[in-house]
């Protein structure tokens, strides 16, 4: 598996898996029905961000979007949201993808990262970035309408890169 920058000829190749997790609608409150074009708004990041793709050879298996939390004063912290085509699901996409996210914060010198809405009963997105160091600093209670589970809790998340 290789991880690199997305191009734009990527966004045909992860427009479907980015739509049909978007539609399940258990992790992500984008909107739903994006097409090609408006989709690629939403997940392909412009400078000072940047989206990745997790390839082997010509596949995208995953996906992640990174760039700062905040503007301004709020640049020195990173965000990310990450992507995995279900057919490729554990073979440790997500975790390389995170991993790589994380090292490419910590050398671009952010001082942390947050993730603002990490559904709780997104079960093993939470165990995953706990593993890699992130902490629950807060849940916002009701705030993501789960399709089976009703009114659920979004977490923040968060990750010190300066320890």
């Amino acid at each position: 598996m290789l991880i690199r920058d997305a191009t734009d000829a990527d966004w045909p190749a992860i427009h479907p898996f980015f739509s049909a997790i978007v539609a399940a609608g258990e992790s992500y409150a984008f909107p739903a029905g994006l097409g090609l074009e408006e989709g690629r708004g939403w997940w392909m990041e412009t400078p000072p961000g940047r989206t990745v793709v997790a390839v082997d050879g010509d596949t995208v298996l995953g996906s992640a979007k990174t760039g700062p939390n905040r503007p301004g004063r709020g640049a020195h912290v990173a965000t990310a949201s990450f992507m995995v085509d279900p057919v490729h699901a554990g073979r440790g996409v997500g975790r390389a993808l995170g991993e790589h996210v994380v090292e490419w914060a910590r050398a671009s010198g952010y001082r942390a990262i947050q993730f603002n809405a990490v559904v709780e009963t997104n079960e093993p997105a939470v165990r995953l970035w706990r593993s890699l160091g992130f902490r629950v600093v807060g849940t916002v209670p009701g705030a993501f309408d789960h399709p089976r589970h009703g009114y659920v809790g979004l977490h923040v998340m968060v990750l010190d890169l300066t320890t």
